[in-house]
């Protein structure tokens, strides 16, 4: 089932970076952006990131919290951000979710059908 525009985004629990959340009581009563990447440790998908964490603060002042998504495991987000923090001058300073089990991705009709 694809999620449309309008549409309630679909609530999960998932294992993070900052520990286990259930996505709609992490957002609250904010704004939130859920954002993938396809593989930790790429060039491209850790410019990313890094550039994430220095506008978080403008997202902060929007009253929008940020949150990654991949399908590798928490445990290689934990040893990634320190290379982000190195080579992109900015700590992550958000949750990054790993879903090595494809929930949020399926959820979400991430995963191409072939």
């Amino acid at each position: 089932m694809a999620v449309r525009i309008g549409d309630e985004a679909p609530d999960f629990t998932a294992e993070t970076t900052e520990g286990k959340i259930r996505f709609h009581e992490w957002i609250g009563d904010k704004w939130a952006i859920l954002f993938s990447h396809p593989k930790d440790f790429t060039p491209v998908c850790t410019t990313e990131l890094g550039y994430m964490a220095g506008l978080k603060p403008e997202f902060d002042k929007r009253n929008t919290k940020i949150i990654g998504l991949s399908v590798d495991p928490v445990g290689d987000h934990e040893r990634w951000v320190k290379d982000i923090k190195e080579t992109q001058g900015h700590a992550v300073n958000y949750p990054i979710i790993g879903d090595s089990e494809l929930t949020v991705a399926k959820a979400y009709d991430m995963i191409h059908p072939n």
